[in-house]
């Protein structure tokens, strides 16, 4: 499975931990930086994994700030994706399970390295349910389509 990862400089020691797990448990990672502690915005990060995903370059995506939300909300302005902030297990098994998820998004300032490495190994391994849930999946794709401007 290929992995596409990235943060903003209040992120990246969390996407660290996240990307050495991935690497060793065998994924295949798109690094796309901020290595350092010196300010960088996460419009510009939460948009390259969003884009990253929505061409098809990776599976999934896992993006990362301060707070989880900043970067999630860049990255669900990428037509076709669906990013949830996570911040425990169940976030990750019903983004995934409910939602179809594309993209977790984590905060360094509120998720622990040990909850967030759980949270994403259940991201990664959870099936999405399909069913009633593939319906509000389809309408999620018309909002990208239309830019949120016609009814689903």
């Amino acid at each position: 499975m290929r992995i596409v990862i990235g943060s903003d400089h209040a992120g990246f020691h969390l996407k660290a931990t996240l990307l050495q797990w991935l690497l060793d448990n065998g994924y295949n990672v798109i690094d796309l930086e901020t290595y350092t502690d010196e300010r960088v915005d996460y419009p510009r990060f939460g948009a390259m994994v969003g884009r990253a995903v929505a061409a098809g370059e990776a599976d999934a995506g896992v993006a990362v700030c301060g707070s989880g939300q900043g970067i999630c909300m860049a990255a669900n302005k990428v037509p076709g994706v669906r990013g949830g902030v996570i911040r425990d297990d169940a976030d990750a098994e019903m983004t995934r399970r409910h939602n179809d998820a594309n993209v977790a998004c984590f905060g360094e300032r509120f998720t622990e390295p040990e909850a967030a490495l759980s949270a994403l190994k259940i991201f990664l391994e959870t099936p999405f349910e399909g069913g009633r849930h593939a319906i509000r999946v389809g309408e999620l794709g018309r909002l990208d389509q239309t830019h949120g401007a016609s009814e689903v």
